[in-house]
């Protein structure tokens, strides 16, 4: 039994360690995806296009503007150039469904008639 008594221990001690996890890595932008013709457009382009957006939010550096109709929601995001010179602009869209259902953003903009 005393034999036993260690290598017991020594089991149960490696079941109880707690393995070491890698931290998710916060980003400041969201992860490029195709947003079609909208990337490169300022602020006032949207407007030009889309009028008044029903929903603007800062989130840290950047802008997210938002339109909805024709059965989707059409999110924007906008930020200043690497250079800290010059008008922010869209770098990045994304569009779901009223319902969070995806929905590509070229199909969007053909149901809100844009």
């Amino acid at each position: 039994m005393r034999r036993l008594t260690p290598a017991l221990v020594m089991v149960l001690a490696a079941c109880s360690t707690i393995p070491k996890t890698t931290p998710i890595p916060v980003a400041t932008k969201p992860s490029p995806r195709p947003s079609g013709e909208l990337v490169g457009l300022t602020v006032h382009d949207l407007g030009q296009r889309f009028g008044q957006p029903q929903f603007q939010v800062q989130e840290g550096p950047g802008t997210k503007l938002q339109w909805a109709g024709g059965g989707c929601v059409l999110d924007v995001y906008l930020y200043p150039p690497a250079s800290g010179q010059g008008a922010v602009r869209v770098t990045y869209a994304d569009a779901r469904r009223p319902s969070g259902a995806d929905i590509d953003v070229r199909s969007c903009l053909s149901l809100m008639g844009r």
